[in-house]
C-alpha cells in the first residue's frame, strides 16, 4: 500500500504553549553550549574587575561630561575647521586635558594649507511679494556673506552639468536663483528618537555577505565626484560673473529641519562664487510653487558670514597622553573629531564623542591607573570634509601609500586616494596596538563592531562583560564606515567604532541646525566614557598588542 498522508489536526492553547517552550528551551540549551564552548577563550582573556569598579564608580559619581559639553557647545559653539570657534575649542580642550594631569598635550598639524577660515553669525531670508512670508534658511559653510540686505526677483533654474550654463548665460543677472525643483512632503515613518530593540541587536550580529563590487565600480564614483566638483567650481565662477545675488537650495530633511554642510570655496584659489543657502524644505516648496504660478516673487536675503583669512591656514589635530610604563613606546589611541558644522553647536556630531574621549582619560587619571601601554587622546580636525585630520595623522606616523603620480587622484582627499607602489610603514606601525572611536551622537554603546577582526572578537566579548548591566552586550563583525577608525583600518591596523542606539542622530541632528546641547543624553555619555576607558585600559595592559587581521597589500 501506498504510505497514507499525516492529517494535520488542530492543535489546543496548552499544546501550542508546550511546543513554544520547548523550542525555547532547545534554543537556550544550545546558547549556553555555545558559551561554554566560548567560555575557555573568553576566560583567557583577563579583565581586571578591580580597575573596572573603580572606573564605573569614577564615572557614574563624579562625571564631568554634561558640563563639559555646554561649554564647548554653548561658550565656544560649532567649530569648523579653520575657523576661529575652532582654534579657541583647541585651546580649551588643551586646557582641560592639562589640567587633569595628563601629559605631552600638543596640536600638531596635519595640513599646513587645509583652506581659508570662515565664519557665520547670522542670516535673515524673506519673501517680500507677493506676500511677506519668513523663510527658514541658513548658509553653506565657506560662501560670502551679503554685505547688507539684497532684494532681487526669484527665478528657477536647473544645472545638472556644466554645459547646461550656457544656456542660463545673460538670465539670471540681479537675481535669486533656485536650484532644486520641489519635493514631495512624506510623513516620517519611524519615531523620532528610539533605543536598539533586541531583536535589531540580534540582527547585528549576523554577517552580511558582502556583494561583489561592478566592474569599475570604484573608478565610476570617484570619475562622479571630480564631475561634481567641477560642476561646483564652474557654477560659483558663472554666478559671480552674472551678478547673481544668491542661491537657494532645499534641505534633505522635510518638518522644517535644515541640512546644511558646505559649499563655496575653501581653499583660496577656488572660486568664492556668491551667497549659498539651504531652505527648510516646506519654505523652499512654497518658493517654487510661487516662481511655477508666474506670481513674480521677490526675496530679501541678509546673511553675515565672512572669510577670516586670504590664505590658506594649517589644520591641526590635538593630543594629549596617560604615559605607558613598562611598553611605554607602544600606543592605544582613543579618539574623536573636534570639528563640525556650522549651523549647530555640534553637540551630538561630536561634541558628544569629545567630552567622552576627555572623561574617559580624565577616569583614568583620577583612579590612578597605571597603564603599560601609553593611552593617548586624539581629537581630530576636518573629518567632516573627509577624514583628513585622523588619515594625516596615519599617513605621517603609522603608514601611507605613495604620494599619487595623477593629479587627479592627488587632489582627493587623502582617505579617497589610490597611491601608487606599496604601503609604507613608518616605524611607530609596529609599536602601535589599537584606535577606538566615538562618533554617533549621543546613543549609549550596546557593543562593538569588530571590522571582520575574528581574532579580537573573544577579547572584546570578555571587555564588555563588565557592562552588560548597562545595555551593552554584542560584538559583531560587521564593519562600520564614514568615520576616524577607518583612517586606522583601511593601513590594516586596528581601528574600532562602537555599536550606539540610533536615538535622534538620523531623524533630527546630523548636520542639522538642530545639533545642540537639548539632543544629547548625558547618561549615555557617562556610560559611554566608563566602557571606553576600560576598553583603553585593558587594551593597554595584554601581554600582547591587540590582534590585527589579515591585510592585502595594495599595489596600484
Amino acid at each position: 500500500m501506498p504510505a497514507r498522508a499525516a492529517i494535520p489536526r488542530a492543535t489546543s492553547n496548552r499544546e501550542s504553549r508546550v511546543i513554544a517552550v520547548s523550542a525555547f528551551r532547545r534554543r537556550a540549551v544550545a546558547a549556553a553550549t555555545l558559551l561554554l564552548l566560548l567560555a575557555p577563550v573568553v576566560a583567557s582573556e583577563p579583565v581586571d574587575l578591580d580597575v573596572v569598579a573603580r572606573i564605573r564608580h569614577e564615572a557614574f559619581h563624579r562625571s564631568q561630561v554634561a558640563a563639559n559639553l555646554k561649554e564647548l557647545t554653548e561658550t565656544i559653539g560649532p567649530r569648523l575647521t579653520g575657523s576661529p570657534a575652532y582654534v579657541r575649542s583647541a585651546e580649551w580642550a588643551r586646557g582641560k586635558l592639562a589640567g587633569y594631569g595628563l601629559g605631552n598635550v600638543h596640536d600638531e598639524v596635519y595640513d599646513p594649507a587645509f583652506g581659508r577660515g570662515w565664519e557665520f553669525r547670522a542670516a535673515r531670508v524673506e519673501m517680500t511679494a507677493p506676500r511677506q512670508l519668513p523663510i527658514h534658511a541658513l548658509p553653506k559653510a565657506w560662501t560670502p556673506g551679503t554685505d547688507g540686505p539684497v532684494e532681487g526677483e526669484l527665478v528657477r533654474a536647473s544645472f545638472k552639468t556644466i554645459a547646461d550654463i550656457e544656456a542660463q548665460r545673460g538670465k539670471l543677472g540681479g537675481r535669486i536663483v533656485l536650484l532644486d525643483e520641489a519635493r514631495a512632503y512624506k510623513p516620517s515613518d519611524r519615531p523620532d528618537f528610539r533605543r536598539h530593540t533586541e531583536e535589531e541587536l540580534g540582527e547585528l550580529q549576523t554577517f552580511p555577505m558582502p556583494q561583489d563590487a561592478e566592474p569599475g565600480a570604484q573608478d565610476t564614483r570617484l570619475d562622479e565626484y571630480r564631475k561634481r566638483q567641477a560642476l561646483v567650481r564652474a557654477l560659483n565662477t558663472f554666478f559671480a560673473e552674472e551678478g547673481v545675488l544668491a542661491t537657494l537650495s532645499i534641505s534633505s530633511w522635510d518638518n522644517g529641519v535644515v541640512r546644511v554642510t558646505g559649499g563655496g570655496g575653501r581653499k583660496a584659489e577656488d572660486p568664492e562664487g556668491v551667497p549659498d543657502l539651504v531652505v527648510a524644505a516646506e519654505h523652499y516648496n512654497q518658493l517654487v510653487r510661487a516662481v511655477e504660478r508666474g506670481q513674480a516673487p521677490r526675496m530679501r536675503v541678509d546673511v553675515d558670514a565672512r572669510f577670516t583669512s586670504e590664505t590658506d591656514l594649517p589644520a591641526t589635530n590635538t593630543f594629549a597622553e596617560l604615559r605607558g610604563s613598562t611598553k611605554a613606546n607602544e600606543t592605544v589611541i582613543i579618539g574623536a573629531h573636534l570639528d563640525s558644522w556650522h549651523t549647530g553647536t555640534g553637540a551630538a556630531d561630536n561634541g558628544a564623542g569629545v567630552v567622552v574621549m576627555m572623561e574617559a582619560m580624565r577616569i583614568l587619571k583620577a583612579i590612578d591607573a597605571r597603564p603599560r601601554r601609553t593611552i593617548r587622546i586624539a581629537l581630530w580636525g576636518g573629518e567632516e570634509q573627509g577624514l583628513h585630520g585622523s588619515s594625516g595623522y596615519v599617513a605621517r606616523h603609522l603608514a601611507d601609500w605613495p604620494t599619487p603620480t595623477d593629479p587627479e587622484q592627488a587632489a582627493l582627499p587623502r582617505a579617497f586616494q589610490r597611491g601608487t607602489g606599496p604601503l609604507q610603514r613608518r616605524p611607530a606601525f609596529d609599536r602601535f596596538s589599537t584606535y577606538f572611536n566615538f562618533d554617533n551622537g549621543t546613543g549609549r554603546i550596546r557593543g562593538i563592531y569588530a571590522q571582520e577582526n575574528h581574532a579580537a572578537v573573544p577579547v572584546f566579548r570578555a571587555w564588555l562583560e563588565p557592562f552588560a548591566d548597562l545595555g551593552a552586550t554584542i560584538v559583531t563583525t560587521r564593519n562600520t564606515g564614514s568615520t576616524d577608525h577607518i583612517a586606522f583600518d583601511r593601513v590594516g591596523l586596528p581601528g574600532f567604532q562602537f555599536v550606539q542606539d540610533p536615538a535622534d542622530y538620523f531623524t533630527h541632528v546630523h548636520h542639522t541646525h538642530l545639533d545642540t546641547f537639548d539632543h544629547v543624553v548625558p547618561d549615555d555619555l557617562k556610560q559611554a566614557a566608563a566602557i571606553i576607558a576600560s576598553f583603553a585600559y585593558h587594551a593597554a595592559m595584554r601581554d600582547e598588542r591587540l590582534p590585527r587581521k589579515p591585510f592585502v597589500e595594495r599595489d596600484e
